[in-house]
């Protein structure tokens, strides 16, 4: 089933909660336009923020299969596939699949509730 490590997701978890936490971060769970890259757009600003950066680059040191398997993670977590749709949702993810994951990811406000949910959900954990 989850073809990534649960202690890489939980440590992504960690990130993504302090870099959504600061004051300074502002992201739209929505697209502010159509293009693909608004989450780049909004993002460009945070290019030097040392916990922004260690999540891009962890994300991208990862296989793209377990890139596929975070993001299908994040949306069965969200609520957009169950449990037992992991299959297709890993399929899709894979199918979308883009040099961008990392900022994809990262442009989600609730990621890190998200990717808990979603391990939750599998029956994974990032309790100690």
């Amino acid at each position: 089933m989850l073809d990534i490590n649960p202690d890489t997701v939980c440590n992504l978890v960690q990130l993504a909660r302090a870099f959504h936490v600061q004051e300074t971060v502002s992201i739209p769970e929505e697209p502010l336009n159509s293009s693909d890259d608004w989450a780049m757009q909004v993002l460009a600003g945070h290019a030097g923020d040392p916990t922004y950066q260690e999540f891009i680059m962890t994300v991208r040191d990862l296989e793209p299969d377990q890139q596929a398997n975070l993001v299908a993670l994040m949306w069965i977590g969200r609520e957009e596939y169950g449990p037992e749709e992991w299959d297709a949702a890993l399929r899709r993810a894979r199918s979308e699949s883009t040099p961008h994951t990392a900022e994809y990811l990262i442009a989600k406000p609730y990621l890190a509730e998200y990717l808990e949910q979603g391990l939750d959900l599998l029956g994974y954990s990032c309790s100690e």
